[in-house]
C-alpha cells in the first residue's frame, strides 16, 4: 500500500474530513498483522536518520496536528523510539508568551526548525495561529485569513534551504476522543493530562473541523504536503506515518560523506600505535 499517495491532500484540492473514515485500517484486520511492517519501517527510519545526520546537507521537519487525544504524543513515542536523540528534537508549541506575542506569529517557530542533518518534530505548530485563533476569535478574520499565504511562503523558504517538510493531521472521531478521555480518567498515571478544556472544546468540534479543512486545503503544497491519517486505531496511525516518513527519507538521496582525513595515513598511524602497544 502506498500511503504517501493514499492519504495525501493534493495541492489545490478541497478537503472534506467527513469523507475520510477515521477507523480505516486498509488491508489489515488487526495490529498483529501490521507489527512486522511497522518494525521494518522503523528500521528504515533508523538507518535513514543516520544517513541524514552524516550527510548533513538536508533536514526533515515533521508537523503533527490533531485535536486533544488524537495521538500526537503516542505517535512520537512509538515512531521515533529508535532514532538517535543527538539528531532529533521534539518541540511543543503552547500558549505564546508575552515576548512571543510582541513579534510576528512565525517568530517563535523559525528558531525551532531543524538544522542540517537533523529531524525536528512539531507537536502542534504554527498552524495553531489559523486554528485555535480562528475558532476562539482571538484575532480578527482580516488577520488570520492572511496567514495561510504567509505560512506557504515560510515553508517554501525552508524547503528551498534544504528542509523536507511533512505535515500530518491525526484524524479521530468524537466517540474515539471521548473513549480516550475515559482512559485518562481511569488511569492514575494519565490523570494529570486531564483539563476542563478537554470537554468544553468538544462543543466546538464542527468549527475545528471547518478550520482544519481550510488550513489543510490552503497549505498542502508540493514542497510541504499534508497527509490526513485515520487515527482511531493507534497501530494503523503508526503504520501509515512510519511508511510515509521512511519513503520520504529514502527519496532524499542521502549518502555517507567521504572521509575528511587521509585514511591511508590514519591507518598507518593506527598500526604504528598498535605495534607500540603490543611491544609493552
Amino acid at each position: 500500500m502506498n500511503y504517501s499517495k493514499e492519504f495525501l491532500v493534493k495541492p489545490g484540492s478541497k478537503l472534506r474530513l467527513s469523507d475520510i473514515d477515521p477507523s480505516y485500517r486498509g488491508k489489515y484486520k488487526g495490529d498483529d498483522k501490521a507489527e512486522d511492517e511497522i518494525e521494518r519501517n522503523l528500521e528504515r527510519l533508523r538507518k535513514s536518520q543516520y544517513l541524514l545526520y552524516a550527510d548533513s546537507r538536508k533536514s526533515l521537519l515533521v508537523v503533527l496536528q490533531g485535536l486533544d487525544a488524537a495521538g500526537k504524543d503516542g505517535a512520537i513515542r512509538h515512531i521515533f523510539s529508535g532514532v538517535n536523540p543527538q539528531g532529533t528534537s521534539v518541540v511543543s508549541f503552547k500558549q505564546p508568551s508575552t515576548i512571543e506575542l510582541a513579534h510576528d506569529f512565525l517568530w517563535r517557530v523559525h528558531t525551532q526548525t531543524p538544522a542540517k542533518g537533523e529531524i525536528t518534530i512539531f507537536n502542534r505548530s504554527h498552524y495553531e495561529d489559523v486554528l485555535i485563533v480562528r475558532v476562539h476569535e482571538l484575532v480578527p478574520k482580516a488577520i488570520w485569513s492572511k496567514r495561510y499565504d504567509l505560512i506557504n511562503s515560510f515553508e517554501k523558504m525552508l524547503s528551498e534551504s534544504g528542509t523536507r517538510i511533512l505535515k500530518f493531521f491525526l484524524h479521530i472521531s468524537p466517540d474515539e476522543q471521548l473513549e480516550r478521555f475515559k482512559d485518562r480518567l481511569d488511569d492514575p498515571a494519565t490523570q494529570w493530562k486531564i483539563s476542563e478544556s478537554d470537554y468544553t472544546e468538544r462543543d466546538l468540534w464542527p468549527q475545528y473541523m471547518e478550520a482544519y479543512e481550510d488550513a489543510i486545503s490552503l497549505t498542502s503544497t508540493e514542497t510541504a504536503p499534508w497527509y490526513v491519517i485515520p487515527a482511531n486505531r493507534k497501530w494503523f496511525r503508526n503504520l501509515a506515518i512510519s511508511e510515509i516518513l521512511a519513503d520520504a527519507l529514502d527519496d532524499m538521496d542521502l549518502k555517507v560523506p567521504p572521509p575528511r582525513v587521509d585514511i591511508a595515513d590514519i591507518r598507518r598511524k593506527y598500526y604504528a600505535a598498535a605495534q607500540k602497544g603490543n611491544g609493552r
